[in-house]
């Protein structure tokens, strides 16, 4: 055990993270890198150059003559998966923390850190980048003593690109890192951190072994699903799945053990034996709190139950993934899913779409509201649909978020002003070092979650990075917008809204309906309202059909009798007739921001 060394890397987005840990990968011999990022192996993270997954994989590395096994695990730098970073925090000892030497510490590697510290993790800072023109390795230097109070020589400069420093990361891993502790003797502990499905052998679980031994063939069982299973195979991760005949203390590895349903492996459970099974679980994750829900709905109604089993297998290899049925009148039935952010969002649709072939449509993201009535109680609602009547209804509170924001003084003014917008409140700033500054403000998420995030990458030409976390809920001036047509309410049309922002939504939604809403042979009148009051109007002339065409000459009052006649049977349409909305107007809706 004391040759076993668990350690992942951590770093803002493309801080160079995947790029290094080929070059670590190379370095000891584990694979033949052919082409960049090797251990980002889904399409998408190809594609747009972001790690989604954390990916652990085993090294061995000789030292001083001794060999030494490497567990590294390869973590995601984006805000939307720092589910993934705390899961692989929990299974590792130690941890490189990469800053760009051209960029400096920015917001996530400020996050990841204190992520890091809390788990107690020893901390190897390294350079990254330091071959290119811009860098600026004595400033960043200054920077990262600023931010951990070590000492200048513990920074180790690296390029991922050239593999310079690659064999002074792997010395201080092995003389810095502290080895796993645990008792060999002791009734079997593994902690699980992931897991994948795999149709032709059912779910795999990886985990870390705590305390004792695993072997081959083993009975085993889940601490907290209280479920059974043989061990058919167990094993270590390299670039495949390598079986091994037994795991010991502080090893990293797989097991198969045909498991067919998903909700039988939950991430953070415990491993134990059937025969000697330990006294308590380990100390898992905490749980994952989403902070944006959005309807899923299939396209086709019958693919609703293919749709959860699609959820299901991807929430195994996504555990920040959270979903419950729910059903709209407009879209039929559906999930109501939490997403830790809009990335990943996204992420999750294009995931459904190209591993499982389900086409579906997304609802506006929202976040959760509480909601106060006048007896004292409190109900959690998360979509506008579920809101009790406003004359019930004492005040409503809504979720605040701590954002830190770093940029160069040259954005200050612009950022200030989107946050101000977005009814943010500056808490405080510092000047961190040079011309980089990081503004603290306490901001509603509801307001970031639609297009936060690009406009500040915009404005500061892709300078500011950004993070947040959740501080809990605050009284807010909200309201329920309704759209109605010919007096109707439309439930999938319906949003909350601060009070302010509400008249100039209102008209815009309407606006919007009557480009898209087809005519139909009655008028359509097209409303926005708070509870009773209407706040805009628009309206869908009706198609008429020109009934005086066959009065030639004669006197008028002919023609104005034929034009009542209409007029009364289109009255009398216009209160039995229905209005269609097209489903592109659902999705236009959403977009008008």
């Amino acid at each position: 055990m004391k040759n076993i060394r668990n350690f992942c890397i951590i770093a803002h987005i493309d801080h160079g993270k995947s790029t290094l840990a080929d070059r670590l990968l190379e370095y000891t011999q584990t694979i033949k890198v052919t082409e960049g990022q090797m251990l980002d192996d889904m399409d998408l993270e190809r594609e747009r150059g972001i790690t989604i997954k954390s990916h652990a994989i085993q090294m061995e590395y000789n030292y001083n003559g001794e060999k030494y096994i490497l567990n590294l695990i390869d973590t995601p730098g984006h805000v939307d998966f720092s589910y993934e970073v705390s899961r692989s925090i929990a299974a590792c000892e130690g941890a490189l923390l990469i800053v760009d030497a051209s960029q400096g510490v920015q917001a996530q590697t400020i996050s990841n850190l204190y992520m890091a510290l809390e788990h107690d993790l020893e901390i190897i800072p390294v350079l990254n980048k330091c071959d290119m023109a811009s860098a600026m390795p004595e400033e960043v230097e200054d920077e990262i003593i600023d931010l951990l109070g070590c000492k200048r020589e513990e920074i180790i400069r690296a390029s991922g690109k050239t593999g310079m420093g690659v064999e002074e990361i792997l010395k201080a891993v092995v003389e810095r890192i502290p080895h796993p502790v645990g008792d060999e003797d002791a009734p079997l502990q593994a902690l699980i951190f992931d897991s994948v499905f795999n149709s032709f052998r059912g779910i795999i679980a990886y985990f870390k072994i705590e305390n004792g031994v695993l072997r081959t063939g083993d009975k085993v069982k889940f601490f907290n699903t209280v479920k059974e299973y043989d061990a058919d195979e167990i094993g270590v991760l390299k670039m495949d799945m390598v079986p091994r005949k037994e795991l010991r203390t502080g090893d990293v590895g797989y097991i198969i053990s045909g498991i067919k349903t998903s909700r039988e492996v939950k991430v953070g459970d415990t491993i134990t034996h059937i025969a000697n099974p330990c006294d308590k679980a380990i100390e898992g994750f905490e749980e994952v709190k989403p902070m944006v829900f959005a309807g899923v709905y299939p396209i086709e109604a019958e693919d609703y139950e293919n749709l959860r089993a699609s959820l299901e297998k991807l929430q195994l290899n996504d555990a920040s993934l959270t979903f419950q049925p729910e059903s709209s009148l407009a879209l039929g039935f559906g999930f109501r899913c939490g997403f830790l952010g809009l990335l990943h969002m996204e992420i999750v649709q294009e995931r459904l779409d190209r591993e499982f072939d389900m086409n579906v449509i997304t609802t506006v993201p929202n976040v959760s509201y509480m909601i106060y009535d006048k007896q004292g109680g409190v109900q959690e609602v998360h979509n506008p649909g579920g809101m009790p009547d406003p004359t019930l209804i004492d005040h409503i509170e809504e979720p605040y978020i701590d954002a830190s924001i770093i940029t160069t003084t040259d954005y200050i003014g612009p950022i200030m002003t989107l946050c101000l917008g977005k009814r943010g409140e500056l808490v405080r700033q510092d000047y961190i070092s040079g011309n980089r500054v990081e503004l603290h403000y306490k901001m509603p998420l509801g307001e970031i979650v639609i297009d936060f995030y690009d406009k500040l990458k915009s404005i500061s030409k892709g300078y500011a990075s950004f993070d947040y976390h959740q501080s809990g809920f605050r009284p807010s001036k909200l309201v329920k917008l309704d759209i109605l047509l010919n007096g109707e309410s439309v439930d999938a049309l319906s949003t909350l809204t601060h009070f302010d922002n509400a008249y100039d939504l209102g008209r815009r939604m309407c606006e919007k309906l009557k480009e898209l809403i087809p005519r139909q042979q009655f008028e359509i009148a097209i409303q926005a309202a708070i509870g009773a009051k209407i706040i805009a109007r628009e309206t869908i002339k009706a198609v008429r059909k020109d009934v005086t065409a066959k009065c030639y000459g004669g006197d008028v009052s002919r023609k104005r009798k034929l034009l009542e006649k209409q007029k009364k049977g289109k009255k009398r349409m216009k209160q039995i007739g229905t209005v269609e909305v097209p489903q592109k107007a659902f999705l236009a809706v959403l977009k008008l921001d």
